[in-house]
């Protein structure tokens, strides 16, 4: 198979302060090592995107059935996304750190949250209530996927600059969307609690940053066989902890998520 490369143009959502790199770099297939003839098979992982606000008294319900989920199926395999946004989520005040963005707001716009904690597993079927999330992800760790995904987020200090490199690996012919999610982790900030009082040391995690490559992403088309590498580069804000970021790299189309992964960013030296 000859190496081919792609020019590959995507505008990024102004959400996000994201430098391209160069169209010959970005986008690359390259041979697969693949046999002949071999048939390759991988469980798909489980997206829980998490419909979620400060001002939800029983989203800390979910962030603990989370937790039950990673621990029953591996915490590799379930990659949850704390997306605030809506009427139960806010934006920092002086006195407060608040988690809402823009691009939460959207999502919940798109998806027509009205009532929180809620959330999709896998953008398979409709947004789901707490207590069906386990059916759910039963039912998504079943079916296998049809591509593997590798990322990588390598952190330069000086520049604050997030170097991203994806690999996927096509099982068959693939197409629809790669999305790529800024997330952090141990961020204390308040949150309103089950038994009505507010928690000011509450820990969020995996909570969702920035679309590094638009907020629905960028078109994605393999052959089987195919290996691509995709590149992209990412300006972190002055106010996030890279050290307790991570990458979600995921594949979507109209069936839901194909495949999806998550990887800590690793900080240079």
């Amino acid at each position: 198979m000859k190496h081919v490369t792609l020019i590959f143009a995507f505008c990024l959502t102004a959400l996000c302060a994201c430098n391209n790199i160069g169209e010959d770099e970005r986008y690359i297939i390259v041979e697969s090592t693949t046999p002949p003839g071999g048939e390759v098979k991988q469980m798909r992982r489980v997206l829980i995107e998490d419909f979620t606000g400060q001002r939800c008294i029983n989203c800390p319900n979910a962030a603990d059935e989370i937790e039950r989920l990673k621990e029953s199926y591996g915490a590799d395999s379930i990659i949850a996304v704390g997306i605030h946004g809506g009427d139960l989520a806010f934006k920092s005040t002086e006195r407060l750190l608040g988690l809402r963005t823009d691009l939460g707001d959207e999502y919940n716009s798109y998806w027509k949250v009205e009532a929180w904690p809620q959330g999709l597993i896998n953008r398979s079927g409709s947004l789901a209530n707490i207590d069906q999330w386990f059916t759910l992800v039963s039912q998504a760790r079943n079916l296998q996927a049809p591509l593997s995904i590798e990322v990588a987020g390598s952190y330069d200090e000086t520049s604050r600059q997030l170097a991203i490199n994806v690999k996927a690996n096509a099982f068959e012919n693939v197409s629809g969307k790669l999305q790529l999610w800024l997330t952090e982790s141990g961020i204390v900030a308040m949150q309103s609690m089950p038994d009505g009082t507010n928690n000011r040391e509450y820990v969020h995690n995996h909570v969702l940053r920035a679309a590094v490559n638009g907020a629905w992403g960028e078109n994605f088309s393999a052959i089987q066989g195919q290996e691509l590498s995709i590149q992209q580069r990412f300006t972190i804000e002055p106010s996030w902890q890279p050290s307790k970021m991570s990458v979600v790299a995921f594949v979507y189309n109209d069936q839901g998520v194909l495949q999806v992964v998550e990887k800590e960013i690793e900080m240079g030296q």
